[in-house]
């Protein structure tokens, strides 16, 4: 298998040595599905230029990524392409040689089974013969390298391929059966984003089987068992925060890291679910609903483990698919680690149901694009670049009297807007400059949300008066709402 995983390797390598250097790669750096806030090339780059300076990377709020990393490119800024180029190959080596190993495990497995005759007559189309399961390590190196999620993550130089290498080496680690290396790679990937400590469940299911440790509460092994595995991922994750503090010479990465995951200020559309709720949420309840979402990546775990305790990695399949749905800052390269263990239970796949709509709700997790939105919905740019996006705009005119205008602001933390009522009446003639007048002016910082709400009359000639009723909510990010005008009976906005 040396020669096809050599070939492979080759092609992948190509494919993106020849997008770095084609026109694409910009467009794709920029792209909100690709790269998040946490981790886009563009603010390495910035970071790196206020390190340069002699200023701290974390001053302001544009560089969120680890000091390990920042420190790193520090050096090797100018390979930053090979870096990333071998990071995949680290993942796709990675996995071919802990799937080639756990079917080694799972083989052996059957073979006592069918031997103790312990599977139903039924069952046995379910088993797998050693010719299906030699080609599953290069299928699933294969499904990494060559998906287009991982290849745009690779070409956007998104720091995300960078935590899946660790996540990877801390899955060939755990299935080879090394628990300090295990440790220590589930410390990197901690410290990187926290969310991989749900990993550690199932890297102890399996430790333990493998070492014929009954997973039993009761018994004295297990829980030494733990104790140890716990000082070996804890001695590292503490090494490694104080080389960062070491290096930095200040705790400043903490808030802007740390604290930037979990409070979820920049609320640049992705494809994840926090920016489209927060975006149109009164600021009285984010808080509760900002634990409620962290606590969603975590929750899962302790029933997840009871229940595939016999299947510790398919449990890690299970908790990556599940941090890539429900971290705050999502990217496709999430979605391409867990999408590469696909093959390994390829021939469950005749009882899988409703594929297609797992496949449109993938879909749907992207967000609208620009060109898709109607003509008169405009972007208004927000500190740090931040979007403010309208959609499901619609205006209805009734009975020559009313026009309602329904819509929402979604994108950048900026601003919101909903179920806005335009009146028409009879009235006094005004010149066209009172209808232009400011209806509504809002300036936000980057966590000072605010609600707005307006009762506002402007007067328009034709003998027309306009009431403007609605709320707004707005966080994270500059921009300014103007006016809205009525001419010829139909509605537009604009903004500046």
């Amino acid at each position: 298998m040396a020669a096809p995983l050599t070939l492979l390797l080759i092609v992948a390598v190509t494919i993106r040595a020849a997008l770095f250097r084609s026109t694409l790669a910009h467009w794709i750096a920029e792209r909100v599905e690709v790269a998040s806030p946490l981790t886009a090339w563009k603010r390495v780059v910035e970071g790196l230029a206020l390190l340069d300076l002699g200023v701290s990377p974390y001053e302001g709020d544009v560089f969120h990524e680890t000091p390990l990393i920042i420190y790193y490119f520090h050096f090797l800024v100018d390979y930053a392409e090979v870096t990333f180029i071998l990071a995949d190959i680290i993942v796709a080596v990675s996995f071919y040689h802990a799937v080639k190993d756990y079917n080694k495990q799972v083989f052996r497995k059957q073979k006592f089974a069918l031997q103790a005759e312990r599977y139903p007559a039924d069952c046995h189309e379910l088993v797998r013969s050693p010719k299906e399961m030699h080609y599953i390590p290069l299928k699933v190196a294969m499904f990494y390298l060559l998906n287009p999620l991982s290849v745009l993550s690779c070409v956007a130089k998104s720091t995300c391929g960078l935590n899946n290498a660790v996540i990877s080496l801390f899955i060939l680690a755990t299935v080879k059966g090394n628990t300090l290396l295990s440790a220590v790679f589930l410390a990197l990937a901690t410290y990187q984003s926290f969310y991989p400590l749900t990993l550690c469940a199932a890297a102890l299911l399996y430790l333990m089987q493998l070492q014929f440790i009954p997973v039993n509460a009761c018994r004295l092994s297990f829980w030494w068992f733990v104790a140890q595995y716990a000082f070996m991922y804890l001695g590292s994750l503490l090494v490694t925060v104080g080389l960062s503090f070491f290096l930095l010479g200040s705790w400043d990465f903490v808030p802007s890291v740390y604290g930037f995951i979990l409070t979820v200020p920049d609320l640049t559309p992705n494809i994840g679910l926090f920016w489209y709720f927060f975006a149109e949420m009164f600021e009285h309840f984010r808080l509760f609903f900002l634990c409620v979402f962290q606590i969603n990546v975590f929750i899962y775990t302790t029933p997840l483990a009871i229940k595939l305790k016999e299947h510790p990695v398919f449990l890690i399949f299970m908790q990556l698919a599940i941090i890539s749905i429900f971290k705050s800052y999502p990217t496709v390269g999430d979605v391409a680690l867990y999408m590469a263990f696909l093959p390994i239970w390829s021939h469950l796949a005749r009882y899988a149901a409703g594929v297609g709509l797992l496949l449109c709700l993938l879909e749907a997790r992207a967000p609208p694009g620009p060109r898709t939105l109607p003509k008169e919905a405009r972007r208004v740019g927000g500190r740090s670049g931040a979007q403010m996006i309208p959609s499901n705009f619609k205006a209805q005119r009734r009975n020559d009297q009313r026009i309602f205008l329904q819509g929402s602001w979604n994108g950048g933390g900026s601003f919101w807007c909903s179920n806005d009522l335009f009146k028409l009446k009879s009235a006094e003639q005004e010149r066209p400059a009172d209808l232009l007048a400011r209806l509504l002016e809002w300036g936000g910082g980057r966590s000072g949300a605010q609600m707005i709400s307006s009762n506002l009359k402007a007067r328009s000639r034709n003998d027309q008066l306009i009431f403007l009723q609605g709320s707004w909510n707005g966080g994270g990010g500059g921009g300014v709402l103007n006016y809205f005008l009525l001419i010829e009976d139909k509605l537009t906005n604009d903004f500046c």
